[in-house]
């Protein structure tokens, strides 16, 4: 019971993600926890903490619901395929110290016929899919749902597990920014690689100390921003889109007393004791000074501090575009630790014209 106090404790969002942030960054620059299998044993412990839980009524009931049990085997693909993808690219920067080739270079000049040996593996994977796809046919129940009701609405109400990071996201920001803003600034972010990034080295093996940080930012942005939001949203997100333990019982009846405030309030009615002045740009120039300082202070700022190098190797407009991807990109965990420390909605609210930030 202690126990299972403590992983459900551990597993509140103000805590899970920023120690989700740090193990994430302290596991991706420790050599031995990928060359040593300690990432392989840990997927083995994770594999003994899923077989445990199970015990737990409250645990399995949400784990092996149909929609559920997809996302269970993202969890374990998406460790195992992270560990033999850092545990290859070490091995690399390894051979590449000793001044050998790559291992995907030497695994090339091996040339074999295409029949029969491609063609059998090919047919072994399609036999080996097959029965899986049937046998999680026959033993798992199709989650079919009755026809929709606007009477009676599911609680909660969930949008399947590829669209729960986007779900997750539209709790912190409008509309108009987590479904259209930050979805465009996505792909367009992806569209820019090539142009940001012109390091040659890494093209076709692995490799993590040639490209530490183009790695270590598609990573953080993959697993912690995106996977690990979809997680929250399949497990941890109960009726009435509470957050829950993972042996927590999901109470239809839990209520949180939830009061978000805007930047604005805080400053004028909580800090000054006044109220909120009439005028618009007014009451909210607090929240655009913060965000100028934010997206216009900052690149500068960092371009002569931390970010040095990387301005000198860049030039200035690739910089900022990188610079600009970075801080939108950390705008996110930013916004969502300030709603779940001290209930903060908007930076900048203006419901009088649908423009909230």
């Amino acid at each position: 019971m202690f126990l299972k106090e403590v992983i459900n404790f551990i597993c509140d969002p103000r805590l899970l993600l920023p120690l989700s942030a740090v193990l994430f960054f302290l596991a991706l620059r420790t050599r031995w926890i990928w060359t040593h299998r300690v990432g392989l044993i840990a997927l083995i412990g994770l594999v003994a903490f899923f077989g445990f839980s199970m015990r737990d009524p409250n645990f399995r009931v949400i784990v092996l619901k149909p929609d559920n049990v997809p996302i269970v085997s993202l969890i374990f693909l998406m460790g195992f395929f992270v560990w033999f993808s850092m545990k290859q690219a070490y091995e690399n920067d390894d051979r590449i110290a000793r001044g050998e080739d790559v291992v995907e270079k030497e695994e090339f000049q091996q040339k074999m016929f295409t029949w029969p040996h491609l063609v059998y593996i090919e047919l072994v994977a399609l036999v080996l899919c097959t029965v899986l796809l049937v046998g999680w046919s026959v033993l798992i129940k199709a989650p079919l749902e009755e026809p929709a009701n606007p009477a009676k609405t599911p609680n909660p109400s969930k949008a399947p597990w590829y669209f729960l990071g986007l779900q997750e996201m539209l709790v912190y920001f409008d509309p108009w920014i987590a479904g259209v803003v930050l979805p465009g600034i996505i792909i367009v972010g992806l569209m820019a690689i090539p142009f940001i990034d012109r390091n040659p080295r890494g093209s076709g093996y692995f490799t993590f100390k040639q490209r530490p940080f183009a790695i270590t930012v598609f990573l953080f942005g993959f697993l912690i921003l995106w996977v690990q939001m979809v997680v929250l949203g399949t497990f941890l997100r109960g009726p009435n889109w509470n957050f829950f333990g993972p042996y927590e019982y999901w109470d239809i009846h839990k209520l949180l007393p939830l009061s978000n405030v805007n930047l604005s309030e805080y400053i004028y009615v909580k800090w000054l004791g006044t109220g909120l002045p009439n005028n618009i740009l007014l009451r909210e120039m607090w929240g655009f000074l913060l965000i100028i300082l934010y997206f216009a202070v900052l690149p500068p700022l960092l371009s002569r501090t931390w970010l040095k190098k990387f301005y000198e190797q860049l030039g200035f407009v690739r910089y900022n575009v990188l610079v600009f991807l970075l801080l939108l990109m950390a705008s996110l965990p930013i916004k969502m630790m300030l709603r779940w420390t001290i209930n903060l909605k908007n930076i900048v609210a203006i419901p009088e014209y649908f423009f909230n930030i």
